[in-house]
């Protein structure tokens, strides 16, 4: 009876040492939702070394890693691209999780200095990042869009037709 209880502890101090408490409640990895204004917009998403992590197209939902290492954080870049708008960069930034500190209570010292800095879990992600797009970038006239005329070579029904500009 004795050996169970005292394996049971081991056991149980075992557990609690080598876990931490944002690996156990939290996660290393978040759901994003990535939009756009106007959507339709693809994107394409690059992590702090500038690697091309996810590509797509808006709006989407994609899971991202929270950490880059040991004690970092993971940062990204989201380029978006629409024809007729300018391109736009929008960065996403992992910031420490609360659970972090729930180590000083629950996960311990191991918990806090080992398995969360090493899983990513210390940190989290924003629900979602977004992008607005801007005004549609003006396209120059083409000779098809605006002809250019003298008024003596309109007929007198299309000089008729013709409004003074103030």
């Amino acid at each position: 009876m004795f050996i169970r209880k005292t394996l049971g502890a081991a056991i149980a101090m075992a557990a609690i040492l080598t876990s931490g408490c944002a690996s156990i409640v939290g996660d290393s990895k978040y759901p994003v939702q990535v939009s756009s204004a106007p959507t339709g917009a693809s994107f394409e998403i690059t992590d702090k070394e500038g690697k091309v992590v996810h590509s797509g197209n808006t709006p989407s939902t994609i899971t991202l890693k929270s950490g880059h290492g040991y004690f970092k954080g993971e940062t990204y870049n989201l380029r978006f691209k629409k024809e007729g708008y300018p391109d736009k960069v929008v960065t996403l930034n992992s910031s420490l999780s609360g659970w972090y500190w729930g180590n000083l209570l629950f996960g311990g010292v191991i918990g806090m200095l080992v398995v969360d800095p090493l899983t990513g879990a210390m940190y989290k992600l924003p629900e979602g990042v977004s992008a607005d797009m801007g005004s549609p970038i003006a396209q120059p006239p083409t000779s098809k869009d605006l002809p250019v005329v003298m008024i003596d070579s309109l007929s007198p029904e299309a000089r008729a037709q013709l409004v003074p500009v103030k």
